[in-house]
């Protein structure tokens, strides 16, 4: 069953975006939203060809546009705006975000990259 949100606010101040489904609410953060984006220019063209994204901790999210029915352009602050966050995106994302963040913050550890902790980690935890 497809799931559709309720309501998509913006938290510009502690920067997240708070996503409500009908049995469960998100709080996403600017940068995991931007470091798991959906987009080519992320995800790669096929298995294996990610990008590992660094230095987005103090990205936001600028801007929100509807695409449709089925999705939200998110335009971040480091300019990133060519990945659509379809419905079904936005949930996995709540749903799986300790075990996506974890493998992010172990790819970081892996490439050598330190990431700055920001006060809004807690929604991460």
């Amino acid at each position: 069953m497809k799931k559709t949100p309720s309501d998509i606010r913006l938290h510009k101040t502690s920067r997240y975006l708070e996503v409500k489904f009908e049995d469960e609410t998100f709080m996403l953060p600017c940068e995991y939203l931007r470091v798991h984006s959906p987009s080519a220019e992320v995800k790669g063209h096929g298995p294996g060809q990610e990008v590992l994204q660094t230095g987005k901790e103090d990205v936001h999210i600028v801007a929100i546009e509807p695409v449709g029915q089925y999705a939200v352009r998110l335009i971040f602050s480091d300019s990133h705006n060519s990945g659509l966050y379809s419905w079904d995106i936005l949930y996995q994302l709540g749903h799986e975000r300790q075990k996506l963040w974890q493998h992010y913050l172990q790819r970081l550890a892996d490439a050598g990259v330190e990431r700055q902790p920001k006060e809004n980690d807690h929604f991460l935890a």
